[in-house]
């Protein structure tokens, strides 16, 4: 598995192809022979680069991972209130998952359904920092007395992300539920009002009532 900053260009071609493919066709549905015709390359050099389907599923985890870390970090390090911090956190997961829809489209599926021997490891890893971080941002809240002390924090990214990804899977019903007739409409709809109901929620985790 090469690591995400090692990647040159064309590896970073490859992957991306790989990953409309996978989205597209499935897992199992999408050859070497697919990705390599679609990025207009040999057999051979797929295959040099990352070994197998599995190994390179890996790398293009690894690869996707890595920016969202960052971001997490260099947000904690910021100078601003708690708060915001935590508003800044939701706006950030929400922006990655719904910029990369077929990355976590993809990894969805593999993690529940365990038809093969992926190693998520480094995924979990960075979840777990990612978490850490989360806490110390509520830490800092409930020095300041603005959190509240009893939190399950360890829930709050999975209602983060778990409304996020029902209101996804459920598209044609609060499509016409809340009459989003385009598409444009209904990825607004989730960066407004979507965005807006799940900071109201976790703030009203971790808040102390007025």
């Amino acid at each position: 598995m090469i690591p995400a900053t090692d990647l040159n260009e064309k590896q970073t071609k490859i992957l991306l192809i790989a990953e409309k493919l996978f989205a597209e066709k499935g897992f199992d549905g999408t050859s070497i022979r697919n990705i390599a015709q679609e990025a207009q390359i040999n057999i051979a050099m797929v295959s040099y680069y990352f070994g197998s389907k599995e190994k390179m599923l890996e790398s293009l985890i690894l690869h996707r991972i890595e920016d969202i870390k960052m971001q997490v970090e260099n947000l904690y390090r910021e100078s601003i209130a708690p708060v915001e911090k935590i508003n800044r956190f939701i706006e950030l997961y929400i922006n990655t998952i719904n910029k990369h829809k077929c990355f976590y489209q993809i990894l969805l599926f593999e993690q529940s359904s365990q038809k093969r021997a992926i190693d998520f490891k480094a995924f979990t890893e960075v979840k777990k920092a990612n978490l850490e971080i989360f806490k110390k941002i509520v830490a800092e809240g409930q020095e300041l007395g603005i959190f509240k002390q009893n939190i399950n924090i360890n829930l709050i990214p999975s209602t983060i992300i778990g409304t996020l990804v029902h209101f996804r899977m459920n598209r044609p019903h609060y499509e016409a539920v809340l009459e989003l007739q385009s598409e444009e409409a209904y990825e607004n709809y989730i960066k407004t009002e979507l965005t807006q109901h799940i900071k109201q929620t976790i703030q009203s985790l971790l808040k102390y009532e007025n």
